[in-house]
């Protein structure tokens, strides 16, 4: 499959991230949730805007500055896990409250994952390909792979490619009584200091251009690939492999970004990844930014972006250093609930 080129990318999150981007300013937990700061979303029209529920508010208002008269992409790709979670469940309590009467349609428009993707095909006249890959921890991934497969088709082509996933009370509450979330309240720095399993929950957007056009792009997606396993033995098999078949001869990762996230029941998959590191590789950490959720992998490939374009890497990030300023090469590894696992590759132009 080809390799992505991407041109611009958004992201709306916990942190200053959108419009412009301040990630020296570092916004903690409330109420033991990372919650996205909304935006004033002045390109949405008001009488749409009170009607979408919170993931299709923040993954519009993050991919409509991408779908401007000069960027009108081929097709519109979302990955996603829980989006439209929770008008679903407003929607099948209205048929028991309301005795399958007079129901509101707005939740029943709004209670399916794909109604990001099918709202921002609308507002943006958007006709062509329009996918949502709803895989858990490997959604945002699938919407990648899926652009490749896409583009190795029609070379010419460029795609919109992102993944929204918001926290839900019904989400939240099952995760948390599963004991993927701490019960207890830690400020966001230390849960990677505590041994102590769950993480913190969060949320966000984040959206990208993407075509096999490298003039003006921002970085390349040079691989991506995923597996299923719960053995950190075949997942570092996979990651040796990865690295071996797609690394340049001679060349290294100059950084990890590193998908840990406090809990100590997934620690020995992400130490396994930094074993394989070169000495010099920097090591960074994200999820005290945007908390748990089954897409966090789209903002971590958008701080890939964020570094790669030589901004400064903000000091709470950094676990180990790298070497050098100069980044030529980024490994994201991330596991979602020590089940699924993905790798990504991301280069400088």
């Amino acid at each position: 499959m080809p390799m992505l080129f991407i041109h611009q990318c958004t992201c709306i999150s916990p942190q200053q991230t959108f419009p412009v981007a301040d990630l020296a300013v570092w916004h903690q937990p409330v109420n033991n949730k990372l919650v996205t700061i909304e935006p004033a979303y002045d390109g949405i029209p008001k009488g749409a805007l009170r009607r979408m529920s919170k993931p299709v508010r923040i993954g519009i208002g993050a991919g409509l500055p991408l779908l401007n008269n000069e960027n009108k992409p081929d097709g519109i790709i979302i990955g996603t896990a829980n989006a439209g979670m929770e008008d679903c469940f407003y929607f099948l309590q209205q048929i028991i409250e309301y005795n399958e009467g007079l129901l509101t349609p707005g939740n029943f428009v709004q209670s399916t994952p794909n109604a990001l993707a099918a709202q921002l095909g609308m507002l943006s006249h958007n006709k062509g390909y329009n996918a949502t890959h709803v895989h858990l921890g490997l959604a945002f991934e699938n919407a990648l792979i899926d652009a490749m497969m896409l583009l190795e088709e029609n070379p010419g082509n460029s795609y919109l490619v992102g993944a929204v996933d918001d926290i839900s009370t019904y989400n939240y509450n099952i995760n948390l009584l599963d004991g993927w979330f701490k019960d207890a309240g830690y400020a966001a720095g230390n849960f990677y200091d505590t041994a102590s399993t769950g993480s913190i929950p969060g949320e966000a957007a984040a959206m990208f251009t993407v075509n096999t056009h490298h003039e003006n792009a921002v970085a390349k997606l040079t691989a991506i690939e995923t597996i299923h396993s719960t053995d950190s033995e075949i997942v570092k098999s996979a990651l040796e492999d990865f690295i071996a078949k797609n690394l340049p001869v001679g060349e290294h990762i100059d950084v990890l970004i590193s998908g840990e996230n406090g809990d100590s029941r997934l620690i020995h998959y992400y130490a396994t990844c930094e074993s394989l590191m070169n000495p010099d590789a920097g090591i960074l950490r994200y999820k005290h930014m945007s908390g748990e959720y089954p897409t966090a992998t789209a903002m971590a490939l958008w701080l890939g972006c964020y570094i790669l374009e030589k901004k400064p890497i903000p000091g709470h990030m950094i676990k180990k250093s790298p070497a050098s300023v100069n980044t030529k090469h980024t490994l994201i590894y991330n596991t979602f609930k020590g089940a699924q696992h993905s790798f990504m590759l991301l280069s400088a132009i």
